[in-house]
């Protein structure tokens, strides 16, 4: 977890130099999400509305997101990634995926399948059955 933490800090100051790791996390979540609301980004991350409204703010002020009025409802504004966030983005997380992808290459598939089977037990709260 240490590990994990400390890679998502160092894609964080990847994107901008002093990112907080959570304001990552929006970040990435955005990306995720598409144009999305705050209040549909807030529920994702099962965190506070405010938190999460403050956040994107500081990404719109790095010209990382922008708000656009919803076609739909012009009272709701629908949040999305730039181009410069977008490949911000793909920049910091490009040293990951790669290291994945050369480490998983060397795995036999039967062991690829044993990890998926085990990480979705885990994220699922099961136990897993052999």
């Amino acid at each position: 977890m240490r590990q994990w933490r400390r890679s998502y800090s160092e894609a964080a100051a990847c994107v901008s130099p002093g990112m907080l790791p959570g304001t990552y996390k929006v970040l990435t979540m955005i990306a995720h999400q598409g144009a999305a609301t705050v209040s549909t980004l807030a529920e994702h991350l099962e965190s506070d509305k405010g938190f999460v409204s403050r956040t994107v703010s500081e990404l719109e002020d790095l010209s990382l997101v922008t708000r656009v009025p919803d076609p739909n409802d012009g009272r709701v504004r629908l949040i999305s990634l730039t181009e410069l966030g977008s490949a911000r983005l793909h920049h910091a997380r490009a040293p990951y995926q790669h290291l994945l992808a050369e480490v998983l290459d060397t795995w036999p598939v039967a062991t690829i399948s044993q990890l998926t089977t085990l990480i979705n037990a885990l994220a699922s709260g099961e136990t897993p059955h052999e």
